[in-house]
């Protein structure tokens, strides 16, 4: 459909939580794919609709290496989360230059409305289950650099140039 325009850190609608999704409709599933457009174009493996200036509780994440496997997320909540954390390198392009390592559970059950509107729960591991909690995140009004201790966070946005 269309790739849409990326908000960029600090526009405060990425601070502001989203709101939930009462159903799918043929508009919500047309942001999903304006959402799976803007990812596959950045490229990345998830997207959250406040990121493209959506203030609702939508996301997408498609972490295949073939890609076009996108899930289509509407309300995601964990569930449950592994003990067991994993690192991984993460980045937004909200924050575009800025990126650090993340320790966050390897594993999650997130419960969610899916495409036709039903709610699913569903197992992710790996960078899967990093890229769905990264945008959960998101529509929570938070970035990756939230989970950093404010030392590192505040160093790496002044060697990006990006304090503000």
């Amino acid at each position: 459909m269309a790739v849409r325009p990326i908000l960029r850190w600090p526009d405060r609608r990425l601070r502001t939580p989203a709101a939930p999704v009462g159903e799918v409709t043929d508009e919500i599933r047309g942001i999903w794919q304006d959402m799976i457009d803007t990812m596959d174009a950045m490229p990345g493996v998830g997207l959250a609709a406040p990121q493209i200036g959506v203030g609702l509780r939508l996301a997408v994440v498609d972490a295949s290496d073939a890609r076009g496997q996108a899930v289509r997320m509407a309300n995601p909540e964990v569930l449950h989360a592994s003990v067991e954390d994993r690192e991984h390198e993460e980045a937004s392009p909200c924050l575009p230059g800025v990126s650090a390592r993340v320790a966050r559970p390897r594993a999650v059950t997130v419960r969610f409305m899916d495409a036709e509107g039903a709610v699913v729960e569903r197992d992710f591991v790996h960078l899967w289950a990093t890229s769905v909690q990264h945008q959960i995140d998101h529509l929570d009004g938070k970035l990756f650099v939230d989970r950093l201790s404010r030392t590192k966070r505040d160093m790496l946005i002044r060697r990006s140039g990006k304090a503000g």
